[in-house]
């Protein structure tokens, strides 16, 4: 990897556009670093250093690039380097890039296939978005169970240079449907006479073409594995998966929820290359309804008018205590939506995650409760600012801390598990959200404490 000065010096290099010295860069550094200078907002014209590039080189430097540099360098590109491009992308790629590109110009895209290589990707698309079946690769190799070591080494000789991987061979019955999984090393490290059945275990793992990319996620993560085969419905051998087509879904998916739990809607784009128009537009969104949301806030001070003007000390303590409650649940939501997506906690875990969240609210408000009773006593101590009231409101804080705190640790864990429940994304639950709605809830519980503790006195 390419540390910061080494790239702004190759990034000047690229950038003087002589075909003698990016030829010199290019044949120096490995085509992911290549992709990386390519993906950097400079003034680098992509056709000139993919024309210094060897034809290999420059197909590995192609699948390293983002997916907007991809698009943007092959709508750069002479029609025919463009065609011998796409038609050499392994399907699985392909794939991803097809589902980038606007869907608007999807059959001009494919009308630039071979037509055997057009079949393949047709075929690929057919599957539902999000599905297995787009991430797979329709290459791979397969046995037969009564075939010899010696035979299958001869198979994946002739036929091995046309697959992306060779970690696993698939045993499969006459008709194509897949019965076993053998690993190479158990194949290469048996002698040549013994037949394919007595290296069988029967532990096969495969994944559905039609299931959601997320249970390809959750297969490997359990399965340590580096490639699963894919079936259809009826079993039939039609793909694999290998461990780096899901490397980029997994990667999209914390960004979903990073955005959305920042209170942003997601964008695909690298951050310099979207426009400040669509960013606009999916910041923009999510922070009116926060607005709208905290504009209950003012609503709540205003149902508190008259206890606010009797006690102006009051107002002294409301952004103390309101951030502890949005920081409180912020914290919960945050940690249960990951542990969700981990599959650490399931939606029959609510109660337990109740009573755990309960203690911890209880123990977290009380710890802040003390510091802020602490915080007024000792400042009585050197100033009169709170009156001789002060331990009234001191016991005002500190139990509208503990009340806030709980709250605002029960709201943020609660509120993944039921939107999970009713079948949405847990991360909409995002931290400002229930920033939002704790600070409308817990000016209500602040001035209902106040009035239990100073009526008769300030109030």
């Amino acid at each position: 990897m390419l540390k910061f000065y080494e790239k702004k010096v190759m990034i000047r290099k690229l950038m003087t556009g002589q075909a003698a010295v990016i030829k010199e860069v290019v044949d120096t550094l490995p085509a992911v670093d290549i992709a990386i200078l390519l993906d950097t907002p400079t003034k680098i014209d992509p056709r000139k250093v993919f024309t210094a590039i060897s034809p290999r080189k420059s197909m590995q430097t192609f699948k390293y690039l983002h997916k907007d540099s991809q698009f943007r360098l092959l709508k750069l590109l002479p029609l025919k380097r463009t065609m011998e491009i796409l038609n050499r992308m392994s399907p699985d790629d392909r794939t991803a890039f097809f589902e980038y590109i606007p869907r608007s110009e999807l059959k001009k895209w494919l009308g630039l296939l071979s037509s055997e290589q057009q079949a393949v990707a047709k075929s690929l698309l057919s599957y539902p978005e999000n599905s297995i079946g787009r991430l797979m690769n329709p290459s791979f190799i397969t046995v037969k169970p009564t075939w010899s070591v010696a035979q299958v080494l001869a198979h994946i000789r002739k036929l091995g240079q046309a697959v992306e991987s060779l970690d696993d061979i698939y045993v499969t019955d006459e008709k194509g449907f897949l019965i076993d999984d053998i690993k190479i090393r158990t194949i290469v490290l048996s002698p040549l006479d013994r037949k394919i059945s007595e290296l069988m275990d029967h532990r096969l793992v495969c994944l559905n073409a039609e299931e959601d990319e997320e249970e390809a996620v959750k297969a490997f993560k359990a399965t340590r594995s580096y490639v699963l085969p894919v079936t259809d419905a009826r079993g039939f051998l039609v793909g694999v998966v290998t461990i780096d087509d899901l490397v980029h879904i997994m990667d999209e998916k914390s960004t979903k929820d990073i955005h959305k739990i920042g209170g942003s809607e997601f964008f695909s784009e690298q951050y310099f290359n979207i426009p400040v128009l669509k960013m606009l537009r999916k910041r923009a969104s999510w922070l009116v309804l926060l607005f709208i949301g905290e504009m209950l806030t003012a609503t709540a001070m205003g149902y508190f008018e008259g206890e606010i003007a009797k006690a102006v000390v009051l107002a002294l303590f409301v952004p103390l205590v309101i951030s502890s409650g949005g920081n409180s649940g912020s914290q919960s939501s945050t940690i249960i939506i990951r542990s969700l997506a981990l599959g650490e906690i399931h939606l029959s875990d609510w109660f337990k995650v109740f009573r755990r969240e309960l203690s911890t609210g209880l123990l977290l408000g009380g710890i802040l409760g003390i510091i802020g009773i602490l915080r007024i006593s000792i400042w009585s101590l050197f100033s009169p600012v709170y009156g001789p009231n002060w331990p009234l409101i001191a016991l005002t804080v500190g139990v509208a801390l503990v009340g806030i705190v709980l709250w605002g640790t029960l709201t943020g864990s609660m509120l993944p598990l039921i939107l999970h429940k009713l079948g949405l994304d847990p991360a909409v639950s995002s931290a400002p959200f229930v920033a939002t709605l704790v600070d409308v809830t817990g000016l209500l519980i602040y001035f209902s404490t106040a009035l239990i503790f100073l009526k008769g006195t300030l109030l």
